[in-house]
């Protein structure tokens, strides 16, 4: 008998003073998960002491709960704060012990410093805002600290960077969740950018995009109607009308990664949409997506999720269990 849904519980902790934007994040785009037309997410805003908590930008916000929120979550977000070098103890108590619990622990942006100070960080990857990192990595040398990155999860414990990438860090949450293709849909429907790579560098080089837009974007967008396609270095190149060393700078700059990571990346995510929304038999999932052969598409699938395709359908279809199991037997 399967068992009643019931959403994923996630409470988001606001240290003193806390970002606005931080807590914005996580209502728009959790708020934005439906599953089966139900909510995917339960979230609750909560704080070391309930009632007017000050904000980085002089404002105050009345929060309802106490962190008794964080013992009845399934994960425990905890937000920037102006003040980062400041850890609050019972914040800091409070994430130790949901992790003892074995629940999942995130931060955004300087909330990293919280969950280091709980030494949850110790000998794990993480990252925090870049104008912090130093400061993080002198204060918690056991931090195995990567600071150019998007967002990075080492198990149960996922850190992001500053601003923005705390909606790469969710998206993320969500794609784990229920799969690339609810993450894609709630990107879509927020009107940001669908689910980045986490390894992607948290600044670009160019400061700001031209008029109509960055220079490779045809390209990007090309590639993206053409994933079933062999496409190589100089295919990209001739498309964008610029050699090859050229077409490699200027992608980075624009993007953070190189193009052919930037390409697998996307053929990975197409095949995870694809499995989660079709039927279609693994060869084909692998050459629509052009990543060649069914084991091509396991290996690069075990990497990337540590799932077979199989087993990712099976955990992820919107087409209903015995549709998936029935259609996975290629894996």
């Amino acid at each position: 008998m399967p068992q009643p849904f019931t959403p994923h519980r996630i409470a988001v902790v606001a240290p003193s003073p806390v970002s606005m934007f931080n807590l914005a994040i996580p209502e728009m785009l959790f708020g934005k998960v439906e599953v089966d037309g139900r909510p995917g997410y339960e979230v609750v805003i909560c704080a070391a002491e309930p009632g007017p908590v000050p904000t980085s930008g002089g404002l105050e916000l009345h929060v309802r709960h106490g962190l008794d929120a964080v013992r009845d979550a399934d994960t425990v977000l905890v937000a920037g704060t102006g003040e980062p070098f400041e850890p609050e103890s019972r914040i800091v108590t409070a994430v130790r012990a949901a992790a003892a619990d074995g629940k999942r622990i995130a931060s955004l942006c300087t909330g990293a410093f919280q969950l280091a100070e709980a030494g949850l960080l110790h000998g794990r990857r993480a990252t925090t805002y870049w104008a912090h990192a130093e400061e993080l990595r002198r204060r918690y040398p056991l931090v195995d600290l990567r600071g150019d990155v998007l967002y990075v999860q080492d198990g149960p414990y996922v850190t992001s960077s500053g601003y923005a990438a705390g909606i790469d860090l969710c998206l993320h949450v969500i794609r784990t969740d229920y799969g690339a293709a609810v993450a894609n849909e709630v990107a879509r429907r927020a009107l940001v950018a669908p689910v980045r790579p986490g390894g992607q560098t948290q600044f670009t080089q160019t400061p700001l995009p031209p008029e109509r837009g960055t220079a490779c974007s045809d390209t990007r967008g090309w590639a993206m109607r053409n994933l079933d396609k062999p496409l190589t270095l100089t295919d990209l190149a001739r498309h964008a009308g610029v050699s090859v060393r050229t077409l490699t700078r200027r992608f980075h700059a624009e993007s953070g990664v190189s193009p052919l990571q930037w390409l697998l990346h996307q053929r990975i995510e197409r095949a995870k949409e694809l499995l989660e929304t079709t039927s279609l038999p693994m060869d084909q999932v692998a050459r629509a997506c052009g990543l060649g052969t069914a084991d091509s598409l396991r290996g690069h699938l075990v990497r990337r999720t540590g799932l077979a395709p199989s087993t990712y359908r099976v955990q992820f279809s919107r087409l209903g269990t015995g549709a998936a199991e029935a259609t996975s037997s290629v894996a």
